[in-house]
């Protein structure tokens, strides 16, 4: 059920962003299945528009913008699987039996889209399906994109100010006196803005069971590295990020994370895992462990470790090699001249 601004519709739709969806799929979504829900709703006089992504102010003449749903959300998470997904909201001040017959509606016409449009929807969610990433550039970052609008018929209520009873300052309210209809914008657009080439494999030491039972439970494929062994490997370095000073879902996520790659020799055991990228959660895969991708798992904490100290040491027992390794690395001697020097 809804909290924000106050409507003529019983009930708002939030579908996987087009864009993010991409292809085939995405251009069927954005261009038939939502137009036909739409006229498929108004046809048992309920109508529905996209989801009025606004907070503490009116959707007015200036529009509003399709909410990005990242794979936190249920309709983003899809996405990485070639599917299309739903979310709706019922108004929430409309009373219980009218939100039930609207939540019906829904669930009838979009089904009966589904039905008459199966063998298309299967067509293209196969070709998501058998479609092969590695090597790649997979977008995992996004921003709005103003150049794509389309103008919705909006059905609101005149939103006026007027003195709080308990706060003595403005508040808003939406006088259900004063009903509209305008043409405002709506902006569905979204643009990449960081993609990542896909690369042939994952593998995860161990040791990060949490994360390995992540994967696990969302269906991806590994298997087991046979023997120690040492690999070339493309790696992350982890040169920036910030944290939310605010709890969200029981985390403290990162974001704006910044890494540098290298290659480098690296020693795995036996027992490691080996996580092709090429399969149905291929996608899934890079955007949760890609530590720039929004929602990754490094930006959700579960790799929290790698940025602590892990132990303190006695400065006098490191003396005596500190000072060869200056007397030997004389770009090392260089760092630290340059070190006290600040």
């Amino acid at each position: 059920v809804s909290n924000g601004a106050d409507y003529q519709y019983n009930i708002t739709h939030l579908a996987t962003q087009p864009d993010k969806l991409g292809g085939e799929l995405g251009y069927y979504l954005r261009n038939e299945m939502i137009p036909k829900l739409e006229e498929g709703m108004k046809s048992r006089g309920d109508e529905i528009i996209p989801y009025v992504n606004v907070f503490n102010t009116p959707p007015d003449e200036k529009g509003y913008t399709q909410f990005m749903d990242s794979p936190r959300y249920s309709s983003g998470y899809t996405a990485l699987f070639g599917t299309i997904g739903f979310t709706i909201e019922t108004h929430m001040l409309k009373p219980f039996d009218v939100r039930v017959p609207a939540t019906y509606h829904f669930i009838e016409t979009i089904l009966e889209i589904a039905k008459r449009d199966a063998v298309k929807i299967k067509v293209k969610r196969k070709k998501v399906a058998t479609q092969s990433i590695a090597g790649t550039m997979v977008p995992i970052g996004w921003e709005l994109d103003k150049t794509k609008v389309r103008t919705l018929e909006f059905k609101g209520y005149e939103a006026l100010y007027k003195k709080s009873e308990v706060t003595g300052f403005d508040r808003l309210y939406y006088d259900r006196e004063k009903p509209f209809t305008k043409q405002i914008p709506y902006y569905n657009g979204f643009a990449t803005t960081l993609e990542v080439k896909a690369p042939k494999a994952y593998i995860i030491p161990q040791a990060w069971s949490e994360v390995v039972h992540a994967l696990q439970i969302n269906d991806v494929k590994m298997s087991l590295v046979a023997k120690d062994t040492t690999i070339l490997v493309e790696q992350y370095h982890i040169d920036d990020y910030n944290t939310s000073k605010n709890p969200y879902e029981a985390h403290y996520p990162h974001n704006s994370t910044k890494v540098t790659a290298q290659k480098r020799e690296v020693a795995f055991r036996k027992g490691d895992y080996f996580i092709p990228v090429d399969q149905p959660a291929g996608r899934f895969l890079v955007e949760l462990l890609e530590p720039q991708a929004v929602d990754s798992y490094f930006n959700w904490n579960y790799f929290d470790t790698i940025l602590q100290q892990k132990e303190y040491f006695s400065p006098y027992v490191f003396e005596e090699i500190a000072a060869k390794l200056l007397a030997e690395k004389k770009a090392l001697k260089a760092r630290n001249i340059i070190a006290q020097g600040k």
